[in-house]
């Protein structure tokens, strides 16, 4: 094997290993959204009836948005969560304190939610399904497990190659992370289509910010690498290939 396809071949092992981590990263951490919003300090009763709404595995799509907004939430792909204060009461302190403890609490989306329908009014059963966002939600929920299936079978591939000491099983290696590499991008159009329709749908409350976190950002940054990776590889097994089917050719004449 010649040093230039090792070196291509290695690089995009390298680029490879670092996508799926943080692949594996993204889909596992709750930060792909995240609300800002002042903290509530008391404990009302008001309070205390959105943070059990939020947690009840009935909540609607807009009882545990209203949640996110009001308690400084974060959303991942399975889980979300919002921030309360650490020691509850039944009544509002006497005066404001310049901190206070808070905690943040989560719960997962359930696989009845993750594929429940989306309505065209958040919360309204009767408004009618919303096409679009069911299937733009259940996209950015599907792909990125694809893409680390695609990955990881890839990475099995590329193992083989080693074994029989060949670069030419690389080029499906190559394919597969192509293949990754565009559910990755996939699943954060759709993440991104999804927010900004439920914001049109669903309007921040005055003072309350949103931004995506570093989850989403490392989503964003395993898409190109996986291009890389899958451009390295096919690029090192086709040229291998080629110039070996060249000598030998040579040789023969």
């Amino acid at each position: 094997m010649d040093n230039r396809f090792a070196t291509a071949f290695v690089i995009a092992c390298v680029l490879s290993l670092i996508s799926t981590i943080y692949m594996a990263a993204s889909i596992g951490t709750d930060f792909w959204y995240e609300y800002r919003s002042p903290v509530q300090e008391n404990s009302s009763d008001l309070n205390k009836s959105i943070w059990e709404d939020f947690f009840s595995d009935e909540a609607d799509e807009k009882t545990y948005n209203d949640a996110l907004f009001r308690y400084n939430g974060t959303m991942g792909l399975w889980r979300r969560c919002i921030t309360i204060p650490k020691n509850t009461h039944w009544y509002s302190p006497p005066e404001r304190t310049e901190s206070f403890d808070v905690v943040t609490k989560c719960t997962s989306f359930t696989l009845t939610e993750q594929f429940m329908e989306k309505f065209v009014d958040p919360g309204n059963h009767n408004s009618g399904i919303d096409l679009l966002r069911t299937y733009l939600w259940r996209c950015q929920f599907l792909l990125p497990f694809v893409s680390l299936g695609l990955m990881c079978f890839g990475a099995l591939i590329g193992l083989c190659a080693c074994i029989c000491r060949s670069l030419y099983p690389t080029i499906a290696t190559g394919i597969l992370h192509l293949l990754a590499g565009l559910c990755t991008l996939g699943s954060v159009s759709c993440y991104v289509a999804g927010i900004e329709l439920l914001h049109q749908k669903l309007e921040l409350p005055e003072n309350v910010l949103g931004e995506f976190g570093w989850s989403f950002c490392l989503a964003c940054v395993s898409a190109p690498l996986q291009f890389m990776a899958s451009a390295l590889f096919i690029w090192a097994a086709h040229t291998n290939r080629k110039e070996y089917t060249i000598m030998k050719a040579y040789r023969v004449a």
